[in-house]
Order: C-alpha cells, then structure tokens, then sequence
C-alpha cells in the first residue's frame, strides 16, 4: 500500500513532515511544501508502479534458489542446469510480465 508519506518523499527527498489525518505539516523551511493535488497525483503514479511490478514479487516468491544452478555448475552437472533453467521459465510463463 502506497502512503501519502511515500509520496511526499517521492517528491521531496528530504521532506521533514509530519501528517495527522488530512493535514501535513512541514517542518524543515528550507523545502517548499508540495500542494495536495500534486501528492494526490504521486499517489496514483506510484500505485500503478507497483502493481505493474506484481509479477516481479510473483516471480521472485516462486523462483528457485539460485544455489541449484551454481551447484550445477560447479558440479558439471547439465542436467540440474537445464532443470534449474526449466524451472525459472515456468515461473516465467506462469507469471508474464504485464499481467
């Protein structure tokens, strides 16, 4: 879930705020407080950003360690390499990208 914190971070990196229920107080004057429309707008952009990125944490839940393939590897052992490869497009195909 994306904050109305995360969002006047986005847009001023060293935002020092404070935020009780709608109101937002700024507390370092050096930094000129963001309107309400534009943290509105860094919302939206910042939500659809991570749901695009869902089958990223889809696939990085269900990919197989990465210790199978090196140990593969190491070993010479093709055969747990190509399982190791075959294992990662399955969760590829199961979660494509854009879905």
């Amino acid at each position: 879930m994306i904050t109305k914190l995360d969002a006047i971070l986005s847009l001023v990196k060293n935002a020092q705020v404070t935020i009780r229920g709608s109101d937002i107080e700024w507390h370092n004057p050096s930094v000129a407080p963001v309107s309400e429309e534009q943290i509105q707008a860094e919302l939206v952009r910042l939500q659809a950003a991570y749901d695009a990125a869902e089958y990223q944490r889809s696939r990085s839940a269900e990919y197989p360690p990465i210790t199978d393939y090196l140990d593969g590897v190491v070993k010479g052992d093709q055969a747990q390499i190509d399982k190791y490869i075959a294992d990662c497009q399955a969760v590829k195909a199961k979660y494509p990208k854009g879905s």
